[in-house]
């Protein structure tokens, strides 16, 4: 009987404790593969977020500088001459809120200057707008607080590629260029805005992408602006008010972004801690990548998300376990309570006492039917043992009697014996 409880409860239970745990992995599995994507997904949209505020800088400062180059003041100017020029866009340039702004001839456009393709571009009378990377040199001709600016130490970083220099010095600038067609003036307009060091370009782009994570201090939501593998602009953190600056992205994603130019969606070492990241290649005027835009939230709340999904489920399913085995032995106490009182009645039976039966066993289904079935045969049973038991006695009793004729008969055939005996016996004696 332990057998069949044991079988009964294996076929109720092994689904329940196996193949549900099965189900529940597969599902699980998927669960965090979907999840997962919608971490990308949700990393691409904001990657694309930043990508159009940058364009829109680029645009901005396109158009601020088309219509300064356009404007009747600064043909006024030109009139006066260089002084009045150099007053005049001085002044400008903080409207525009550029770092520098200048005004080029066409023989300047022909000499040194003309190197850069958004300033020939706007000198075949077109309006151009870049990222380009100004060497040291190149920052000291405009101003040497503007070279001063773009220094930045290296800081040694994990999983970075290896490197023998000690400070970034070049400055990646947002370059303008439009073009200036006027009676007896034709040249260039010129200005740029220096991202280096730029808290202001990197804090907007950041509240703009993940707005509310400052406001919170969580600061799960990252923004960096990177001039090679260096953050140059940045607001991940080192320590609580120290800005990572200095410091380089992996090897890993300098491989993909940099060198083969894609764009990296997954998760990645940044500074001191993993996050969701998106990286995307930025490149000059000349073609060349020269950089990468970075956006990306910490992984570690997601993960506790997940984690706390996945024993949350685990604990569910060891709760359903515990209340349904209780009520699956509840339940199978009616299979069970049958079969056992079959099971005692047979062995009163082959102890003998046949008058053993299994009653009303409360179920009229096919384990009642059994059980009354069993009765009806132990009736039969029964029956027959008395029939046989009387035709039993009903031949002993014709046994006794045929015995009792034969002692009789024996008893007479000695007597005869003896008298023949006895006459011969007298016969030979004559």
């Amino acid at each position: 009987m332990k057998s069949v409880r044991l079988r009964l409860l294996l076929l109720a239970l092994v689904p329940l404790s196996v193949l549900m745990p099965l189900v529940l992995i597969l599902a699980m599995t998927r669960w965090n593969a979907d999840y997962d994507a919608v971490l990308i997904a949700k990393v691409d949209s904001d990657l694309r977020i930043a990508e159009q505020y940058l364009g829109h800088l680029q645009t901005g400062s396109a158009n601020g500088m088309l219509s300064l180059a356009q404007s009747t003041a600064f043909e006024a100017a030109l009139k006066e001459g260089p002084e009045a020029v150099s007053l005049f866009l001085n002044s400008r340039r903080q409207q525009l809120q550029l770092d520098f702004l200048e005004y080029l001839p066409l023989s300047a456009v022909n000499g040194a200057q003309g190197k850069w393709p958004v300033v020939q571009t706007a000198a075949r009378g077109q309006l151009a707008s870049e990222i380009d990377i100004f060497s040291a040199a190149d920052l000291a001709l405009l101003s040497p607080a503007l070279q001063e600016r773009a220094v930045i130490p290296l800081i040694e970083t994990e999983a970075a590629a290896p490197t023998q220099r000690k400070i970034e010095d070049r400055g990646m600038v947002v370059h303008t260029a439009a073009p200036v067609i006027m009676a007896g003036h034709n040249g260039v307009l010129r200005g740029g805005l220096l991202l280096n060091r730029n808290l202001d370009f990197i804090d907007t782009l950041n509240a703009l992408v993940y707005l509310g994570d400052e406001e919170d201090g969580n600061r799960q939501g990252t923004a960096t602006l990177f001039l090679e593998d260096t953050r140059v602009s940045t607001n991940v953190r080192l320590f609580e008010d120290v800005r990572a600056l200095g410091t380089r992205v992996s090897a890993a994603v300098r491989n993909v972004v940099l060198e083969e130019g894609r764009t990296w969606l997954n998760r990645a070492f940044v500074v001191n801690d993993w996050y969701i990241s998106g990286y995307l290649p930025l490149t000059d005027s000349f073609g060349s990548r020269v950089g990468m835009l970075y956006v990306g939230f910490l992984e570690a709340p997601y993960n506790t998300a997940k984690t706390e999904a996945y024993w949350t489920v685990v604990g569910l399913f060891l709760l359903v376990l515990a209340l349904s085995a209780p009520l699956f032995l509840w339940l199978a106490k009616g299979i069970f309570a049958p079969l056992e009182r079959m099971t005692h009645t047979m062995k009163k039976v082959e102890l003998g006492d046949l008058a053993a039966r299994n009653g009303n066993v409360g179920s009229r289904d096919e384990i009642g039917q059994v059980a009354a079935h069993l009765d009806t045969l132990l009736d039969q049973i029964q029956d027959r043992d008395q029939k046989l038991r009387n035709w039993a006695e009903e031949l002993n009793t014709r046994v006794d009697q045929r015995t009792a004729e034969l002692r009789d008969a024996n008893q007479k055939l000695e007597e005869t014996y003896k008298q023949l005996v006895m006459s011969e016996k007298l016969a030979s004696i004559g």
